[in-house]
């Protein structure tokens, strides 16, 4: 069974809709930013691009890749964000239904053009939650 990350974690991660996706190829770093879903019960990130982007085509030939999503603000007692590392894939077959409903539950308007659907198993997460304190970092890591 898998241990999830803790509440405070995916609470953050559900409440938010954008994430900066990082990518590299070549030792040449990336980022674009997707608009995701987070589904909980299977730990992923769930985003659409089409293939021939660049970020595609990095991920395509190496999945491992990083992410954060971070709240804006000023107010430094406030400051909440989240950086994360995982393995990215198409999703086809089984999960794309179930990826598909929550996407477009979240963005509808998305249903409006063929998707093609990709996650991001996060293995490592680590949030920044200024409002326990101070510099307060939580580290959630995938248990092998």
């Amino acid at each position: 069974m898998t241990k999830l990350p803790e509440d405070s974690i995916t609470e953050f991660i559900q409440k938010h809709h954008i994430f900066t996706l990082a990518t590299s190829a070549n030792h040449i770093p990336y980022t674009c930013t997707c608009f995701y879903v987070y589904i909980n019960e299977l730990n992923m990130f769930v985003f659409t691009s089409d293939h021939g982007t660049r970020h595609v085509d990095e991920m395509l030939a190496q999945p491992m890749v990083a992410g954060a999503v971070a709240l804006e603000t000023t107010m430094i007692g406030k400051i909440q964000g989240v950086q994360f590392t995982g393995i990215s894939s198409e999703l086809k077959n089984g999960l794309y239904d179930t990826a598909l409903a929550a996407y477009l539950k979240k963005f509808p308007l998305a249903g409006f053009k063929k998707l093609t659907l990709w996650s991001i198993r996060p293995d490592f997460i680590k949030m920044t939650h200024n409002r326990l304190g101070f510099g307060k970092k939580l580290i959630w890591t995938q248990e092998l």
